[in-house]
Parts: structure tokens; sequence; C-alpha cells
């Protein structure tokens, strides 16, 4: 006798063209604890996606005279920010949004709901060091700061600054706190599972800390401190949204509506460019970032950029994300305004690539479309 096979792990896609959504597919168990099946409307947490979300609600911010690019952010957190071997240098929102300004993930970024931003921020493996602004090394710790500044700027918190700015306007709902999702959603979501099987996050229906609980425990939101606390909510990566949903946020970069021309102009313009020596690709992964969007296949990048997931050769915009085994990605040809919203799970740490330096798995999840 064999043992049992486990049943698929979560996945979905979406494709859209414009705003209008077109081909939906979803397949797997969304809880094996219940064997719910999972659809397209089921929210997950899409990890790194998630900064291009925050960066249009910057963008909303900038539009409104509440933040501005390249003022010292500084200005907006209340704290002096500085790479220490370059501390004459201010740091804005532009280096920040683009990877930048120095700031690096070695102190950590997953803070607990009693950590100081601030002090955190004065350790020495937060900054790089020996490369000064403009030199691009990807980390998530530029996002608990931008959302910090989005606070300061604001007095809202930045969870509800993020429905205010970005669900309620496109009528979706997603969230970076469980309690600002309707119950019905909340009840759907789908629970992330590693390769091996076990459960990675969400397996509590959004009924346990929102965030990283504090260091004695406790999880009482009343111990949030605006433009200090910012990490608690997982800015970098903790959106919960349905592929459905992801996709109508990526008809945002398709035209003028939630943000301005201007505003979509430049985010996805190139704000760093791989020329071989000014950033790290990490393997050809990062060859073009815009303002909270990676840019692929740009025209004229280096023969060592892997960064064609596709395969067709055309540019597009939009974000990836990986995290507790899950790979997700929302792609935008701005050309033909044809995207792609999606996710797929249990994918081990070490998957192999495919023809990309994106995974086989995601390529596979892409091509499932063709």
């Amino acid at each position: 006798m064999t043992d049992a096979l486990p049943p698929p792990p979560p996945a979905a896609i979406v494709a859209f063209t414009g705003a209008k959504l077109g081909v939906r597919q979803a397949r797997g168990v969304a809880d094996r604890r219940t064997g719910r099946t999972t659809r397209a409307t089921d929210p997950v947490r899409v990890a790194s996606v998630s900064k291009l979300a925050v960066a249009v609600a910057v963008m909303r911010l900038v539009e409104a005279g509440k933040l501005e690019l390249d003022a010292d952010v500084a200005r907006y957190l209340g704290w002096r920010l500085r790479n220490p071997a370059f501390p004459d240098v201010p740091v804005t929102l532009r280096q920040l949004l683009s990877h930048t300004a120095g700031v690096r993930d070695a102190a950590g970024y997953a803070l607990p709901l009693d950590a100081d931003l601030a002090a955190h921020l004065a350790q020495p493996g937060a900054w790089d060091t020996t490369h000064g602004a403009g030199y691009f090394a990807y980390a998530n710790l530029n996002f608990p700061l931008i959302a910090a500044a989005m606070e300061g700027a604001t007095g809202e918190r930045f969870d509800r600054l993020m429905a205010r700015l970005i669900f309620r306007p496109l009528r979706i709902d997603a969230c970076f706190n469980w309690t600002t999702c309707s119950r019905e959603t909340t009840a759907r979501a789908v629970v992330l599972y590693r390769a091996s099987g076990d459960v990675a996050r969400d397996d509590d229906a959004g009924r346990g800390c929102p965030g990283t609980p504090a260091s004695d425990g406790g999880c009482d939101l009343a111990r949030y401190r605006l433009a200090h606390s910012s990490a608690f909510f997982s800015p970098q990566g903790g959106m919960r949204i349905s592929a459905v949903d992801l996709a109508r946020l990526g008809s945002v970069l398709v035209k003028p509506g939630l943000l301005s021309a201007s505003s979509l102009a430049a985010m996805t313009r190139p704000a760093w460019r791989f020329d071989g020596t000014n950033g790290d690709s990490e393997g050809g992964f990062y060859c073009g970032y815009g303002l909270g969007v990676m840019l692929l296949a740009l025209p004229g990048r280096p023969a060592t950029c892997a960064d064609d997931p596709f395969g067709d050769g055309r540019p597009r915009v939009g974000h990836a994300g990986e995290a507790y085994g899950l790979r997700s990605g929302l792609w935008l040809d701005p050309e033909t305004k044809q995207g792609v919203a999606f996710y797929v799970t249990a994918v081990a740490d070490d998957a192999p690539r495919g023809r990309s330096a994106f995974t086989a798995a995601e390529e596979a999840m892409i091509g499932t479309l063709k």
C-alpha cells in the first residue's frame, strides 16, 4: 500500500487587456484542512508584488502634494536618516523606491510591533557603506521606510492608507491587515504551503496577529507608532489580494485614471538600469527598475541579463514576488496593454531556474495562457 498523494498546491492566473479581464484559471486546494478548492477570487499573500501597490499609493500622495520624490525623506519621518558612510547625502523617496539609497537587509526587515525603525536603521547591517547612492541592490527594508514616510506625511496608519488610496478606489477587497478585509474575503484566504507540504503562512483565517508580535508576545495595535512601527504590516510583501483583483490593480498601469499620465511615466521609466557594474543584478534577475516596479527585457541591456520569463523579448513592467513557498507576478506589456497576474505555491527555495533567471514554475504558469 502506498501513501496517498498530497492535494495539489494552490495556484491561479488571470489575463487582462487594459481594464478588461480575460482568461482566468485556478487549481489546487486552498486549505487542506477543509479541502476547499482554490478560486481566482481567493486572497493570497503575494509577497513583493506588494511593492508595486505601495508605489502607486506613494504617487497618489505625490499628486496630492503630501510627498516629494526628491526631498530629504527625513522631512516626513520626523527623524534623521543617513547612510553613515555618506552622512551629507540626503536619502530620498526616489532612491528608496528604486533600491538605490544604499539600504540593505543584513540587519533584517521583519520587525516586531514594539521595534523602533529609527533605531533599527542605526545598525551597521542596514547600510551599504561601500557604494554611494545610485548603486542598485534590492532590499526589502526600503519599503518599511517608505511606509513610515507615508505615515509621517499624512498622520494615517499604513494599512488604512493603502485601503483609502488604492483598495477602495479600485473596489477591490485587499489588505495588508486582515481586519481591513471583509470577513467573507478573509474566510477564503489561501494557505501557503512549502514544497515539503508544511504550512508556511496564513492558516489562521486572519485570527492571529497581523504582523510580528511585540517582543513580549503582545499584539495590541495601540502600541503602534506612526513613522516608527511601519515594518509591522510588511509593506514590502504583506498584501493579501486575489489573482482577479491583482489583475485589476495591474490595469492601473495601462492608462491614466487612478494616477496621472506623468505619474505613470515616472513609475515606469528606468530609475536604474544595469550596465554591468552599477548594481547587483542577482544573476541577471534585476536589470531595470523604475519606482516600485521591475522593468523586464529592456533594449540594450547586457547579455548577462536573464529577465525575460515570457521568452518573447518584449519589454514589460510589473513586479515579481517570492516568500513562504510562493512565487507571484504581475506583468504588463505597455505596447499591447496585455497583462497577467498569477501565483504558484509550494515552490522550493532552491527550485530550478527556467530559461530565464525566473523559476521553471513561474515560466510554466505563464505558459498556461499561451
